[in-house]
């Protein structure tokens, strides 16, 4: 989401941390004890201790030899373990999922230990840690009109929970896709109270469209995608599974197989050109950046830097990182030997993205586009929205609005947009709700 702390992919930080509960009184039952003995072994260095509790499939996919490579490469990204808090957990079928939440140097992070009845561990996720949320609808939402289905996207190894919600009635209904912005988002988009992408699904199923979120494969498969290392590129991060939530929604009952669009926020607006095929309706693109993602980095870093009127040394530092790594960007030859990582990512994820142009790459897509930007995003800025404007501006074919008070998350607010005010319960503002169902509907 926050392009300016999520360049970093699954270690991301988004400007908001989880607090620590203090260690909890009695005994853990059995699932948070597994949960608890993995954690410490690991964080002990005993990791053949640390498999101990690993069914079958886990001890294949992770041997203790690979379960040390993959810790080791989270403490080289976020530093070293500090300590765990007080567990929690959420039932996953007959499974049990335990979120421990761990302090490392750098950022906290939760572990996700999910535990079978027999007190096997099935699965282990590292995820940036996010402080509990209780969401509360908004009044556009019409809960009664809609039904909620839990489904899987992608295919065997990298599939990703998800949840399709679906008008009341026989249908056949248009449906969207969502598709997040950059960092290991989940399913909702959340950040801080907020989750913009639960407003859009209950907002457009409630106005009679189907909608398809799920969680996104940095945050779903963060430690088998640390271990991709130098392969990764935007089509593993985001293009293939979106394309597989495309394809899953035009086989689904009640879904129109001819009215599935992508809404793409953010980053997935930006990638939204290239996630289009022939199986996709049209475009939603919210908040899409035209420029390179690495200069929206530095006028981000610029940006924060400069609320408050005083650019400390550490600020004029990370600006002067950013401005280096702009530098190292566009020097990148792939014929010769380049750094390990620029600004803790691959360079292949850097050269996927150099030459590309949204804007222009979106004038070969021959699909309706609406393109939505809120003009007081600091993230992706007005800038960006005449970008397409300019590419796509003679095209009967494609719709532009924009709001006055909304910021990058299409929330409202009053004056400079800052990054606190992520931490404020908000929702996606009704009128864009009413503009993107009326648009489907038109079409």
């Amino acid at each position: 989401m926050s392009l300016s702390k999520s360049l970093l992919l699954t270690m991301t930080l988004l400007l908001l941390s989880a607090g620590w509960a203090s260690p909890q009184d009695g005994e853990p039952d059995a699932a948070v004890a597994t949960a608890y003995r993995l954690i410490d072994a690991m964080a002990a260095g005993k990791f053949d201790e640390a498999v101990a509790d690993f069914d079958e499939t886990m001890r294949k996919l992770m041997p203790a030899e690979k379960l040390e490579a993959t810790w080791g490469v989270i403490v080289e990204k976020v530093g070293a373990f500090k300590g765990r808090g007080t567990a929690r957990k959420e039932p996953v079928g007959a499974l049990e999922a335990v979120f421990v939440p761990c302090r490392f140097e750098k950022f906290p992070l939760d572990a996700k230990v999910v535990v079978s009845p027999s007190g096997e561990i099935t699965g282990l996720w590292f995820n940036p840690a996010q402080p509990p949320v209780v969401y509360t609808p908004p009044d556009y939402v019409n809960s009664d009109s809609f039904e909620e289905v839990e489904v899987m996207v992608g295919e065997a190894d990298w599939l990703l929970p998800g949840t399709l919600t679906v008008p009341e009635g026989d249908g056949p209904f248009p449906g969207i896709v969502l598709v997040h912005g950059s960092g290991p988002n989940d399913r909702d988009e959340t950040i801080g109270p907020n989750k913009p992408f639960r407003d859009l699904a209950e907002g457009l199923s409630s106005r009679g469209i189907a909608v398809l979120r799920y969680e996104k494969r940095t945050r779903e498969h963060a430690l088998r995608m640390l271990s991709s290392g130098a392969s990764l590129t935007v089509k593993e991060e985001t293009i293939d599974d979106a394309r597989a939530g495309v394809g899953l929604l035009a086989r689904t009952d009640k879904v129109d197989p001819k009215r599935v669009y992508v809404l793409g926020h953010s980053l997935g607006a930006m990638l939204a050109p290239r996630i289009a095929n022939e199986a996709v309706a049209g475009l939603i693109l919210m908040a899409g950046p035209t420029r390179p993602l690495v200069e929206l980095l530095l006028d981000q870093f610029e940006y924060i830097s400069g609320l408050d009127g005083i650019v400390t040394e550490a600020e004029r530092k990370n600006i002067e990182m950013v401005r280096e790594a702009i530098e190292q960007i566009e020097k990148l030859d792939p014929s010769k030997d380049a750094p390990k990582e620029i600004l803790g990512v691959p360079p292949l994820y850097w050269l996927d993205l150099r030459d590309y142009k949204p804007a222009e790459t979106a004038r070969g897509v021959e699909t309706p586009m609406l393109i939505l930007q809120g003009e007081r995003d600091y993230q992706v800025k007005t800038v960006d929205f005449d970008g397409w404007k300019k590419a796509l501006g003679e095209r009967k074919d494609v719709t532009f609005k924009s709001y006055p008070s909304l910021n990058h998350l299409f929330i409202p607010g009053i004056g400079k947009s800052t990054p606190a005010e992520y931490t404020k319960s908000g929702h996606v503002f009704l009128e864009v709700i009413d503009d993107i169902a009326e648009w489907i509907t038109g079409q």
